[in-house]
């Protein structure tokens, strides 16, 4: 076979397989990209539970439930087995060959966290839309109440073990001089003064960077909260300079892992990253959970979940609970009959 046949053949298979993720296409992308890819056909996936989804999405836009519920295993808080991906994500006619917006409400952790799943199963034209639906309204986009009729896919699903490392990787990531860990949860989390799993504390070596510090206003939901604003809006990402700024102190160039509590925080700073020119980052998927169940890994500031005591505080409160039922139940009986 000739080496300009081999080419052509080459090229139309790459036509056949659709385009594919440009270089210089970021993870995040604005209103006027979600316009652009709307039109030239995209699957539009709403990550929201199906009540907000109902009050009002893009029109065309896909929902298979709150993906913090649907994608992932309760207890272990990893994904489902590819089989029930495959099922929930055919059903929806969200093909990952295609491409792919994923959009939720502003600074919501679990678009990135989609994005993710999609680029897990081996898609590659994915993208997330930070500013979400509250973006949408506010540029004026028309939405729906109506979901689109889906057309099923029959999805042979394959995993990309290129985006993640498992436990035991990460275990001998652990001091190597070329690769750097982010711990995209909480200083207190990374202190271990806040203990989420069978241990508290952080994988040695980790740089501390909680993944709030990538939006505006890092502070938004507690002024939510408090009613200090009237919006979400501070949870846009910030600037690019901003963000440069932030990790600085990283070098582009070695592999990145970064983790959190159970890959969703992680999910979102590892889309940030990529789009600074990071590149290689990769997610530890069972991040902090799956970590401080391994023993014999090694941890920084290791402090234990007390079971026996949190079970005694709860005993205690289960007998509180009882006892105010019964004074209830006691006062009734002796309260007067109405007339």
């Amino acid at each position: 076979m000739s080496v300009g046949r081999i080419i052509v053949i080459a090229a139309l298979a790459l036509l056949a397989a659709g385009p594919a993720r440009a270089a210089t296409e970021p993870n995040n992308v604005d209103r006027t990209f979600v316009q652009v890819a709307q039109k030239r056909g995209a699957i539009l996936w709403d990550v929201r539970d199906e009540t907000e989804y109902l009050k009002g999405h893009i029109p065309g836009a896909v929902n298979v439930g709150d993906v913090a519920r649907t994608l992932r295993d309760p207890n272990r808080e990893d994904f489902i087995p590819v089989s029930a991906i495959e099922k929930i994500l055919g059903e929806a006619g969200v093909d990952p060959a295609r491409e792919i917006v994923v959009y939720g409400s502003t600074g919501n952790p679990y678009m990135a966290y989609a994005q993710y799943a999609i680029r897990f199963i081996g898609g590659r034209k994915a993208y997330i839309y930070h500013a979400g639906i509250e973006d949408w309204v506010a540029g004026g986009g028309q939405v729906s109440k109506t979901p689109p009729t889906p057309t099923p896919v029959k999805l042979s699903l394959k995993v990309d073990t290129s985006n993640f490392v498992t436990t035991d990787e990460m275990v001998k990531a652990v001091g190597r001089a070329d690769v750097q860990i982010v711990d995209a949860r909480t200083p207190k989390e990374f202190s271990g003064d806040d203990i989420r799993a069978i241990r508290g504390g952080h994988i040695p070596g980790a740089i501390n960077v909680p993944y709030e510090q990538n939006w505006k206003d890092p502070e938004t939901p507690q002024k939510l909260a408090r009613k200090q604003v009237k919006d979400n809006a501070g949870m846009d990402l910030k600037d690019r300079d901003a963000l440069k700024a932030l990790y600085a102190k990283l070098d582009p160039k070695k592999e990145t892992v970064v983790y959190c509590q159970s890959g969703v925080r992680a999910a979102q700073t590892a889309a940030v990253l990529e789009d600074l020119g990071f590149e290689n980052v990769k997610v530890y998927e069972s991040s902090w959970l799956g970590y401080a169940a391994k023993l014999s890994a090694p941890v920084k500031n290791e402090t234990f979940f007390n079971v026996g005591a949190l079970n005694g505080r709860l005993a205690g409160m289960q007998r509180r609970i009882e006892q105010l039922e019964g004074d209830l139940a006691a006062a009734k009986t002796r309260a007067p009959a109405a007339k």
